[in-house]
């Protein structure tokens, strides 16, 4: 099968399991181009013989979101708003497909949404699950608004965004942010078996059960992005979020002002 980008390779194994990895080593950061990369990667997988995803990535971390200091912050959170990135973010909650997410490292910010856009998360202990939007001075997005909640509860979510809280894999299992938890030898074994088990069911009816119990969700994000987008074109401008990037930048806690 064809790469649909060089940052994204796509391969399909004879057990109708096909593989969407992220190649943005180590940190694996997004912006739009990647995002519509793996929408298109999982189109086309829809379009053949696959029957299940598994979506992995390269290096240290699964994802660590938006690159809020590098080349790439100009296109993945542009100052007139996140709406193209958050159109192709849309089409991955709209997959026909099962999709299970193999994380490792961490999954932060956006990197979160991206994870919980699966049906499925693996996670090895020394992963970590962080929604770190308000340490930023930011508004959440990536449809984590009612992603997270759908995942964990809206109590636990609400903690999360509130204040950055760091989820471990252990603790993620817990709270079913994580469905299987196993050792980060074993990460992308154990994400493959589960969909190779998926795989094995009847896959008209698989997708049928997928739009009967997921479709509601994708309607919910489709409408929470325009919010999530909104809120933080309106927290970009403030001394809070030139704060709390200056300080992430400088490993130090910030300090607000409510500006």
């Amino acid at each position: 099968m064809q790469d649909r980008s060089r940052d994204v390779q796509v391969t399909m194994f004879d057990d109708y399991v096909g593989e969407v990895r992220i190649c943005r080593p180590p940190n694996n950061f997004f912006d739009a181009t990647l995002i519509r990369a793996i929408a298109d990667a999982y189109d086309e997988l829809a379009d053949g013989p696959c029957r299940a995803i598994v979506l992995c990535s390269e290096g240290k971390h699964f994802c660590a979101g938006a690159d809020f200091h590098g080349q790439s912050d100009a296109e993945a959170l542009p100052e007139e708003g996140a709406s193209a990135l958050y159109r192709e973010a849309l089409r991955l909650f709209r997959s026909e497909l099962p999709v299970i997410a193999a994380v490792q490292g961490a999954a932060v910010g956006g990197g979160l949404g991206l994870a919980c856009s699966a049906d499925f998360r693996v996670a090895c202990k020394e992963a970590r699950f962080v929604a770190n939007f308000a340490r930023l001075g930011f508004h959440q997005g990536f449809g984590l608004s009612v992603s997270l909640p759908a995942i964990v509860g809206q109590q636990a979510a609400l903690e999360m965004l509130y204040t950055g809280l760091r989820v471990t894999g252990e603790q993620a299992l817990a709270t079913g942010l994580c469905d299987r938890l196993v050792p980060a030898d074993g990460l992308l074994g154990a994400a493959r078996d589960l969909a190779g088990t998926i795989a094995k069911s009847a896959p008209l009816a698989v997708r049928s059960i997928k739009a009967t119990m997921r479709s509601e969700l994708a309607d919910k994000v489709e409408v929470v992005l325009a919010r999530e987008d909104s809120e933080q074109v309106a927290l970009r401008v403030t001394q809070d979020f030139a704060e709390g990037s200056a300080a992430s930048l400088q490993r130090r806690e910030p300090v607000f002002n409510g500006r």
